[in-house]
């Protein structure tokens, strides 16, 4: 496959947007009898027909395939042991995917399965080739349908749940918009379940500052993996990558068009704005589409100097330490130990990056200048523990 330059993929005018709508579990089926919720369904299927009427580009995001599965065999609950999740799961993504193209078939609507482990993005070349099948699919003016597939997933390449899933896939349609839908019409600052004084965050520039003024607890429901907790990651990830987010009631799919084109008036949501200077492609990648396979912790004038020039790569000479097992060509985060306020050691992540060479042969060169690599290893692949080409700074 010839890979487009995605820099240059389609980008929608201001009035042809390219939207990424994330629905849970609880919106698709019921928790406690697995049922699908066919009114909630039908809702968001009409709801992303009428976006597709006014010229939009539209992503579904969906969770549910263990739910749905759990109907399918007329079990009471999810079990415990990861074998017999992913064979639920099986049996009911392709039910999940049969309701979709049932409910879309009225309209005649095609629609297409995209199923993504963070092992299919872990490689450029397959990341790119799924960019490139979002893209054709969305000009073909099909409606992809991304889950995660659970049937292979591990807890080591697991995307942990699909609010962050569906941050990854906004990024890489480089959409204008992620709809986060959930149970509560928005993001509050305590659970306004228990808490009547708990108020509305309406916009919010600064993720950070929020978490610390916010009161966040909630775990998501028995069947889904998620919280209003992923929901915030999940809005860092897609401001990042230049992507406004909005959290907004699941059963009323149709705010998002009344939000896109009158948000002043729009109902009661909460909007994420998005970062004014947007992580490039291949930084934002190697930041959220890599799996983080260890640590290389630095001594403070390497961290320094790695945050301070847009030129500088890390050397053996700064890396005082090692953490985990890996090896050339995956990533690893890039810490440094410093005394905060308190008088305590903490670990700060500078930045993360693409290593040239493993984790043993790191921890046998560390501290040592360039030209003494050869010497040592008898071979020098690269000056650079990490090229700065392959590496994003965090802060």
């Amino acid at each position: 496959m010839v890979h487009r330059n995605i820099q240059n993929t389609h980008r929608p005018t201001k009035s042809s947007l390219t939207l990424v709508i994330k629905v849970g579990t609880s919106s698709i089926c019921d928790e406690k009898t697995h049922f699908p919720l066919l009114g909630n369904l039908s809702m968001i299927v009409e709801t992303i027909i009428k976006l597709k009427s006014l010229g939009h580009r539209v992503v579904l995001v969906t969770s549910a395939a263990v739910g749905t599965g759990l109907r399918r065999l007329n079990m009471p609950s999810k079990p415990s042991k990861l074998a017999s999740v992913q064979a639920i799961a099986a049996v009911g993504q392709g039910r999940l995917m049969a309701i979709y193209d049932d409910l879309f078939g009225q309209f005649n609507q095609a629609v297409a399965q995209i199923l993504l482990t963070r092992n299919d993005l872990a490689d450029r070349s397959q990341y790119l080739n799924a960019v490139n099948c979002l893209e054709e699919l969305l000009d073909m003016g099909v409606v992809p349908i991304v889950n995660e597939n659970d049937t292979i997933s591990v807890s080591e390449i697991r995307f942990g749940d699909n609010d962050t899933l569906s941050a990854i896939t906004a990024g890489m349609v480089k959409a204008d918009y992620l709809f986060l839908m959930t149970d509560v019409d928005c993001l509050y600052s305590d659970n306004p379940r228990t808490n009547p004084q708990a108020a509305p965050v309406r916009v919010c520039d600064d993720i950070e500052g929020l978490k610390e003024s916010i009161t966040v607890t909630a775990p998501g429901s028995s069947l889904g993996t998620g919280g209003m907790v992923t929901k915030l990651i999940a809005a860092d990830l897609a401001t990042a990558a230049g992507v406004t987010t909005i959290i907004t009631r699941g059963s009323k799919p149709d705010n998002i068009t009344q939000i896109i084109s009158d948000a002043e008036n729009a109902p009661l949501h909460t909007r994420f704005v998005a970062k004014k200077t947007p992580l490039l492609d291949r930084k934002w990648w190697i930041l959220h589409g890599l799996h983080t396979a260890g640590t290389i912790y630095v001594e403070e004038p390497a961290a320094k100097d790695i945050i301070g020039s847009k030129n500088s790569s890390l050397t053996a000479a700064g890396v005082v330490k090692v953490a985990g097992h890996f090896v050339s060509n995956q990533s690893a985060n890039i810490v440094v130990e410093r005394m905060n306020s308190d008088g305590e050691l903490e670990e700060v992540t500078v930045a993360k990056g693409i290593v040239n060479y493993s984790s043993q042969e790191i921890e046998r060169i560390m501290r040592c200048d360039p030209e003494d690599v050869y010497k040592i290893l008898g071979y020098e692949d690269s000056d650079y523990v990490i090229n700065r080409d392959n590496m994003a700074i965090v802060i």
